[in-house]
C-alpha cells in the first residue's frame, strides 16, 4: 500500500475506534483533522524511529516470540499522542494503548491483503 493511502487508512481507524470506545472515554480524538494528522506523525515515527527501537529490542523479541512488537507499537502510538497533543488525541492507558495498537496492526493487515490481491 502507499503511503498515502496508508495514511489515510490508519486516520480512518482512528475515527471509528475513537468512536468505539467512546463511552468509556478510553480513547479520544478531537476531530478528523487531529486523526489525519495523528496518522501522518504516526507513520513518520514508525518510519524513522520504530526500526531502532526493534533493533535495540530484539533479544527482548525473540525471547517473547514476537509478542514485544506490540509494546513497540504501542509506544509509537503514545509517542504520537504527545506529538500531536494529549488534549486532542490521547489514551487513558498504557493498556488501553496497546489494545489500539493490536486493533490497528490487524485492521491493516486484513486491509493491506485486500489491497494487495492478485485478481
Amino acid at each position: 500500500m502507499r503511503f498515502w493511502q496508508r495514511v489515510l487508512i490508519d486516520a480512518i481507524l482512528f475515527i471509528a475506534m475513537a468512536g468505539f470506545f467512546s463511552r468509556s472515554g478510553s480513547f479520544y480524538v478531537a476531530s478528523i483533522w487531529v486523526a489525519l494528522g495523528a496518522s501522518l506523525v504516526l507513520a513518520i515515527l514508525n518510519a524513522s524511529i520504530k526500526p531502532f527501537l526493534q533493533l535495540i529490542s530484539l533479544p527482548i523479541t525473540i525471547l517473547t516470540l514476537g509478542l514485544f512488537s506490540i509494546v513497540i507499537n504501542a509506544l509509537m502510538l503514545s509517542f504520537t499522542s504527545v506529538l500531536v497533543g494529549m488534549e486532542q488525541f490521547h489514551f487513558s492507558s498504557f493498556g488501553m494503548t496497546m489494545l489500539v495498537s493490536i486493533i490497528l496492526s490487524i485492521c491493516n493487515t486484513i486491509i493491506s491483503n485486500h489491497f494487495n490481491r492478485e485478481v
